[in-house]
């Protein structure tokens, strides 16, 4: 292989490093839920035990409910702001997302 065709083999693997931040994004969703919204928070790195405890926490800052589905955290109504500022408050760069 000459050094142009490396550096193309080399690209993809160095844009999928494991070191780079996770994307936490916090949106909203309403679709199968009978129009009843609900924040959902997606990127987050954690164990599925992690989750769920860090689920119940933000449950108890937003009093609401939620539940823990597919790695995804989803919390009854819509919280993003509040939660946005309570991950960034736990040390997870969170952005909002959605409209």
């Amino acid at each position: 292989m000459n050094s142009r065709q490396n550096d193309a083999v080399e690209r993809p693997r160095t844009k999928t490093t494991a070191m780079s931040p996770a994307r936490v994004r916090v949106g909203r969703e309403v679709a199968g839920r009978g129009g009843k919204g609900v924040s959902v928070i997606t990127g987050l790195p954690l164990a599925p035990a992690q989750l769920e405890a860090l689920a119940t926490t933000l449950k108890k800052t937003c009093g609401a409910g939620g539940a823990v589905k597919d790695g995804r955290i989803e919390i009854q109504g819509d919280h993003r702001d509040r939660l946005v500022a309570e991950l960034r408050k736990l040390g997870y760069d969170a952005k909002r997302s959605g409209g």
